[in-house]
């Protein structure tokens, strides 16, 4: 499923580890401002770290950031071969001496339940986030898992979800469990803004030859409205509305059969948790028959867990390659109604199977009457990444293919099914 939101991806090639990974003050969409050089020569030195030491010092109000960008960020300069030094104060000067162990800076506890804190109360909220995400994905400090009091101290957000997937595999079974704690929250926060959208767009079509007592924006009749009050217009053109018209939603008696088909490669991640939360909200819709298949190089049937987003996102085997034309031959094996049955593809659409099965397959099941849809995958910064030659040619077959947020989808599977 497409995503919303942003971030990306943190330093790369040999730039210092903090020049992107984490900002010290918070977003703005404010106009420049023009700041002296004293300010500019402060907030270099956050962004250098250490080796800007020599030349720029860490002025007493900075140096909560000073240390708890260092504990973290300092991770990367010695994953790149530089040595770190011994000692130092609170003035963000090294001391002399050698060393690779970890990034100890004086007067931090060193736990990450230590650092947690700090951070927490140092940095903007969008900031503490990214630097949650760096921690667990970049550097490797599980132990945020593995501690009841940092759990609670954990801001849940699909970023650091996703990042906490990514490493799934690498976690041993006390960091799972907390993990799966984490993912609980962030589903439900996720399932709590989406599932109104899903049971009004989904629930059935609005009847127009129906007045409704059921106030809500989406039932509002405003052709019906404008006729009830056309009597309280003055003499200035004005209307007086005291009669607001609603219509009612016509229930659907047949089933719908909804086949998701939801790409697991290393790269899906985001699309994932989207995915498995729709297919949650839709198992719990009447009149809708779910089956949820996951695939890489194989298929693999989480139809009987559809209902549980988080156990679907803690079984998924994120990496691989990617069959699409298998999956998509799969789910034409399930078909047992074609003119009532949707099969929903989210994907890339970067083939690393037979090409010219995927599209025949396609074309077979749209002109058998299943109803199909493309959802193309959206990168952390919400923008559509995906293998354009690949759409184009599914579209030419019978496929819709759009980049869509869970939002748009409902309304989507809303307009097929009405």
């Amino acid at each position: 499923m497409s995503t919303t939101g942003s971030g990306t991806p943190g330093p790369v090639g040999t730039e210092p580890a903090s020049t992107k990974s984490a900002s010290t003050e918070p977003a703005s969409t404010e106009p420049a401002t023009v700041i002296s050089d004293d300010e500019a020569a402060r907030r270099w030195r956050l962004v250098l770290g250490r080796y800007a030491a020599d030349q720029l010092s860490v002025g007493q109000q900075d140096a909560g950031l000073e240390r708890s960008l260092r504990y973290l960020y300092d991770r990367e300069y010695t994953s790149r071969g530089h040595r770190v030094g011994q000692g130092g104060d609170d003035s963000g000067r090294p001391g002399r001496g050698a060393g690779l162990g970890g990034s100890q800076p004086h007067g931090v506890d060193v736990t990450a339940l230590g650092w947690l804190n700090e951070a927490g109360s140092l940095f903007p909220r969008e900031t503490f986030e990214r630097m949650q995400v760096d921690a667990v994905s970049r550097y490797g400090l599980t132990e945020l898992l593995q501690d009841e009091t940092a759990l609670e101290t954990l801001e849940p957000s699909r970023e650091l979800a996703v990042a906490m997937l990514q490493v799934r595999g690498a976690l041993d079974d006390r960091a799972a469990a907390g993990l799966r704690r984490v993912i609980q929250r962030v589903v439900e926060d996720i399932v709590k803004r989406l599932r109104t959208r899903f049971t009004t767009a989904v629930n059935g079509r609005i009847d127009r030859s129906r007045r409704s007592m059921h106030r809500v924006a989406r039932n509002f009749d405003w052709k019906r409205t404008l006729r009830a009050n056309l009597g309280r217009v003055d003499a200035d053109g004005r209307m007086t509305v005291q009669d607001v018209r609603f219509s009612s939603r016509a229930r659907r008696t047949l089933t719908w059969d909804v086949i998701l088909l939801v790409d697991q490669s290393g790269s899906m991640a985001p699309s994932l948790l989207y995915s498995a939360v729709c297919a949650g909200i839709l198992s719990g819709l009447p009149g809708i028959n779910v089956q949820l298949y996951l695939f890489d190089t194989s298929v693999v049937d989480m139809s009987h867990v559809a209902d549980d987003p988080v156990t679907v996102l803690m079984t998924a085997q994120l990496g691989g390659g990617t069959d699409i034309a298998r999956a998509v031959r799969h789910a034409e094996q399930q078909v047992r109604n074609p003119s009532r049955t949707v099969v929903a593809l989210v994907s890339d659409f970067y083939e690393g199977g037979s090409v010219s099965s995927l599209l025949s397959t396609v074309r077979r099941m749209a002109s058998s009457g299943v109803t199909m849809l493309g959802l193309a995958a959206l990168d952390e910064a919400a923008e559509p990444v995906y293998d354009q030659g690949t759409a184009r040619h599914l579209a030419e077959c019978g496929m819709e293919v759009a980049a869509l947020t869970p939002e748009r989808f409902a309304e989507w599977l809303g307009e097929v099914l009405s």
